[in-house]
């Protein structure tokens, strides 16, 4: 396969590997001369078209031409201009939803830690966590103590910049997430380190816990430790580590998985590839009554439509109307556009507008309906397809997923990326030569989806993987010790 138009209705097709100019290509019986060179995930035009009209690929406009071009050139964001302007008023229009292809599948199952309220975890790990980043070092040296004493259970410490000098719902936000990270259950024990005179009071942010596991989440107030705090930290980290490196992994439904979805450095193959490939496997973890969580809400952009009519309920419906205008509303409110949001790595790989991308991220959520709308830092309720309010930044929309209660977080990339956030994340490959070039990197290749291999084994090995996982498998990025949060900052420092 050389060349794929994705769409019936669409009116470019995307080069697979590179075309040569003058080459000929055969779409629907017809022969079209290229006029340009096309590199390998950009669109060249089907037939003709005038300033002002719509480029149109996944079956819907992605922009429009700026200028008169003809069938056979190749197109890219300097030829193309978003149609995105501001906030829009939509109207409720369900669709039916596609039947569950596998409902007659039999509930799977994976290796978890039951933990004493109930929940699971796919992970048993301890964490050092500070209410405010001014015991930054002192966690870093924590960690490094017990990481020398400990070799069976991971030890990490996630620094950050916040809980001090913030207000309102900026202040909010950090100690949402925070309290999130303490709770998540991929933590055998957690020590929270305060300093004592921050804003993100230690008793107060104890009191925000609620009714938590006081056995293995401990609090360290610094200034109030008489002597070495980090002998007194390693007094309580000996404590955590002696209850749970006795935890073992039993069989859990695969009905209590909680996977995020995410893509970053997407190309031309990103709605081709692992995005679809990631779609399916939602309506994989949904049909076996477990949950997934889109975000990245700027990347919607442009899609929102599809996302709000698979809505369950009017009640859903709107509160994605809000999740969508509220971003918008946050964009303009600054004096930015709506539109624009493709990076510089997205643009060479291929995606020229925002719709384009929203249209190819979007299919990372399958089919299903969509059972749940979160705020930013709130943690999952409904089990089923979820969408969550967070940016499109990779860092911060991961620790957002991972916040809200995933396990997990499925990262496609057509660029590559080291990253990860606090709890696993895989990164899936939209071409075989990312995956070729970076293994250390790739936890699983998408891209031999457009080399002869058909969605069916694809889709069956990537679940075989992401079970592994689950199971204890590690990912890249926990082999290489690359894990760690991001605060999304939405108001002033003091």
């Amino acid at each position: 396969m050389k060349y794929i138009k994705i769409n019936p209705a669409d009116n470019v097709a995307v080069a697979i590997e590179p075309l040569q100019k003058d080459e000929q290509v055969v779409i629907d019986g017809r022969a079209i001369c290229l006029a340009d060179d096309v590199p390998a995930g950009h669109k060249f035009l089907l037939n003709d078209l005038a300033q002002g009209e719509n480029v149109v690929k996944y079956g819907y406009p992605i922009g429009h031409i700026m200028e008169d071009h003809h069938a056979g050139e190749c197109i890219n964001h300097t030829h193309i201009k978003t149609n995105l302007s501001g906030l829009l008023d939509y109207t409720y229009e369900p669709i039916q939803i596609a039947e569950d292809e596998f409902a007659s599948r039999p509930q799977e199952h994976f290796m978890g830690y039951r933990r004493k309220n109930g929940d699971v975890g796919i992970r048993n790990e301890i964490w050092i966590v500070p209410t405010v980043g001014c015991v930054n070092g002192v966690c870093q040296q924590l960690r490094d103590r017990l990481r020398d004493e400990v070799k069976d259970l991971r030890i990490v410490a996630f620094p950050h910049n916040y809980g001090c000098s913030q207000l309102s719902g900026d202040h909010e936000n950090t100690r949402k997430i925070l309290r999130d990270l303490v709770l998540h259950p991929n933590a055998g024990g957690v020590l929270v380190v305060g300093l004592g005179c921050e804003n993100n009071q230690p008793s107060q942010f104890e009191d925000f816990l609620g009714d938590y596991d006081k056995e293995r989440i401990r609090f360290m107030v610094s200034q109030e430790v008489e002597g070495d705090e980090i002998e007194e930290g390693m007094r309580i980290l000996r404590e955590l580590y002696a209850i749970a490196q006795k935890d073992v992994r039993t069989e859990i439904p695969l009905s209590e998985l909680r996977v995020g979805l995410k893509c970053g450095g997407s190309d031309g193959f990103s709605g081709i590839t692992a995005n679809p490939l990631l779609g399916v496997f939602s309506d994989y973890i949904v049909s076996q009554g477990g949950t997934t969580v889109l975000t990245e809400v700027p990347e919607m952009f442009g899609a929102e439509t599809i996302l709000m009519n698979r809505c369950a309920n009017r009640e859903l419906f709107e509160q994605t109307v809000k999740l969508i205008n509220n971003f918008k509303d946050y964009f303009l409110s600054h004096g930015e556009p709506v539109g624009e949001n493709p990076s510089p790595g997205n643009k060479a790989g291929g995606i020229s507008t925002l719709e384009e991308k929203a249209l190819g991220c979007t299919q990372k959520c399958g089919k299903s309906a969509v059972r749940g709308v979160l705020d930013y830092g709130e943690r999952l309720t409904s089990k089923g397809l979820n969408l969550l309010s967070a940016p499109g930044n990779d860092l911060v929309a991961s620790t957002a997923l991972a916040a809200a209660g995933c396990h997990i977080v499925l990262f496609t990339t057509g660029r590559g990326t080291p990253f990860g956030t606090f709890v696993p994340t895989m990164k899936i490959s939209t071409n075989s030569g990312l995956a070729t070039n970076k293994p250390t990197w790739i936890d699983f290749n998408a891209g031999t989806l457009v080399e002869g291999r058909t969605m069916q084994s694809v889709f069956e090995e990537f679940r075989s993987k992401v079970v592994a996982i689950a199971s204890g498998e590690q990912t890249w990025n926990e082999k290489k010790d690359y894990q760690e949060i991001a605060i999304f900052k939405t108001g002033v420092t003091l």
